[in-house]
């Protein structure tokens, strides 16, 4: 079961990685700025997840040393601050975006 939780958590990470990439480019690329701050919003919330997902694998390959007690806690507080930081950003651009009128 733990080996299940730790490829599980494997292709998590993963995915977050490829995905905040992707949304990385693509907010570069964008034309508006409410888009741009979409994609960003986005990319933030997938880094804030890669960063709880690491701690996560580091609680199950690694055990009980102080370091990395250390590097979990600060990993998760900067991936929940990530997490709460892109989706207060995205609520904040997806109301901008649907407060203007379309052209």
């Amino acid at each position: 079961m733990i080996l299940f939780i730790k490829y599980l958590l494997f292709l998590l990470l993963t995915l977050s990685v490829l995905g905040a990439a992707y949304f990385s480019a693509a907010s570069r690329r964008a034309a508006s700025s409410e888009e741009r701050g979409l994609k960003r919003a986005v990319m933030n919330i997938l880094l804030g997840s890669m960063l709880v997902l690491l701690a996560l694998m580091s609680m199950f390959l690694f055990r009980g040393s102080t370091v990395s007690v250390i590097v979990e806690a600060v990993f998760l507080v900067l991936g929940a601050f990530n997490i709460f930081s892109g989706l207060r950003s995205y609520g904040y651009y997806s109301s901008l975006g649907k407060s203007r009128p379309q052209r």
